[in-house]
């Protein structure tokens, strides 16, 4: 039976986060208990007959599912082939979560959370938008431990408007003392359509310098590999044994199902998106009609751009073997010019097999990988 992946949307939030660009809303609160079972009805439709090695249910806030919603979806869910080791992880945001939530979670094979934090400093939770402050946070983590996860993901932001870098080094410093075994330290990306967007437009958002996002990032790597995280992927670290076997499968441009609305996946060489709004998934899955918006056949060239763009991110980078038993092709067949140009420039390497950014590299990744785009 073939291996396979799923991610499971829930779009519903209590307010929606300033940076947020995810099909996410926090005004249709209304359209919980419809779309959860709009959403058991598509699983159980889909007929997967795959063996699932990973489950992300991402958002939005999953855990602002009340425990009966949760539960029913979980239930529906446990009904696929599920393999014996599976990594199922959940989003949760603190200030959605209590016991009951987590016990149902847990009882329902939820084996990994991942929680949104961003930052520790409560006045620049304030200002991107979060509804919690970091007690609440540290209450919610402490929470999951009880209740016996042991596989925790927190999510970091750097690049915030008026922070500075003693504020990460503090939200740093202060997340790995909990021990948490996943540690995602991404910057801000100020993205088209989000309230930091319209700011911004206006230059009303004042941003870090470049050098100092720059400061930033080699901070991350200091302080998080002297608490024993290990970086596997440009914004992801782990403890030994704990990388994020879901989002690899993303890195290494695998295969995957999306359900729920605005989801995607990726199977058989066509990537797939469901119709975003809300609403309409809900009437058209209780129609019976299918709520695929657009299918897109990936050419060959989009599979190789895909390959390098995703594999480039991960720290042991690309498998010169494995490009080749993908495409049927010498990587440096297409790429040597390219390649050799940017190991000149000590921005690439090569090792063991593995074509992979240098530190340098990693640092001016987006310039680097902007070269692999083939005309």
């Amino acid at each position: 039976m073939k291996n396979m992946s799923l991610y499971i949307h829930i779009p519903f939030c209590k307010q929606k986060c300033f940076y947020c660009d995810f099909p996410s809303y926090a005004n249709i609160d209304y359209l919980k208990e419809d779309y959860v079972d709009a959403l058991c009805k598509e699983i159980e439709n889909k007929n997967i007959t795959y063996n699932i090695k990973s489950i992300f249910v991402g958002g939005g806030t999953p855990s602002y599912l009340n425990s009966k919603q949760l539960e029913k979806l979980l239930i529906t869910i446990n009904k696929l082939n599920l393999d014996e080791n599976i990594e199922f992880t959940m989003e949760a945001n603190p200030g959605t979560l209590d016991e009951e939530k987590l016990i149902v979670m847990k009882n329902c094979g939820i084996n990994r959370i991942s929680m949104g934090l961003q930052a520790v400093q409560n006045s620049l939770l304030k200002d991107i938008g979060r509804i919690h402050t970091f007690n609440v946070f540290e209450e919610n983590f402490k929470l999951a431990r009880k209740v016996g996860f042991n596989n925790i993901n927190v999510d970091l932001m750097f690049g915030l408007p008026s922070q500075t870098v003693e504020d990460w080094k503090d939200s740093l410093e202060k997340i790995a003392s909990l021990e948490p075994e996943h540690i995602s330290a991404y910057s801000l990306i100020v993205e088209e359509g989000t309230a930091f967007y319209k700011l911004y437009e206006k230059n009303k958002l004042i941003l870090p310098s470049e050098e100092m996002e720059r400061d930033m990032y080699k901070i991350t790597k200091e302080i998080l590999n002297f608490y024993g995280y290990k970086q596997y992927e440009i914004s992801n670290y782990a403890k030994d044994g704990f990388e994020c076997y879901h989002n690899k499968v993303y890195w290494r441009s695998k295969e995957y199902i999306g359900l729920g609305s605005s989801s995607a996946s990726f199977i058989d060489g066509k990537r797939i998106k469901n119709i975003e709004n809300v609403k309409k998934y809900i009437e058209k899955v209780n129609a019976e009609e299918a709520v695929t918006e657009e299918i897109y056949y990936n050419s060959k060239e989009d599979n190789i751009e895909e390959f390098m763009f995703m594999g480039l991110r991960l720290i042991e980078g690309i498998n010169m073997e494995e490009f080749k038993r993908r495409f049927n092709i010498n990587i440096m067949d297409i790429y040597k010019k390219i390649i050799e140009k940017n190991i000149e420039k000590d921005l690439l390497e090569i090792k063991g097999g593995y074509l992979r950014l240098t530190e340098k590299g990693i640092e001016l990744s987006n310039y680097v990988m902007s070269d692999f785009i083939l005309n």
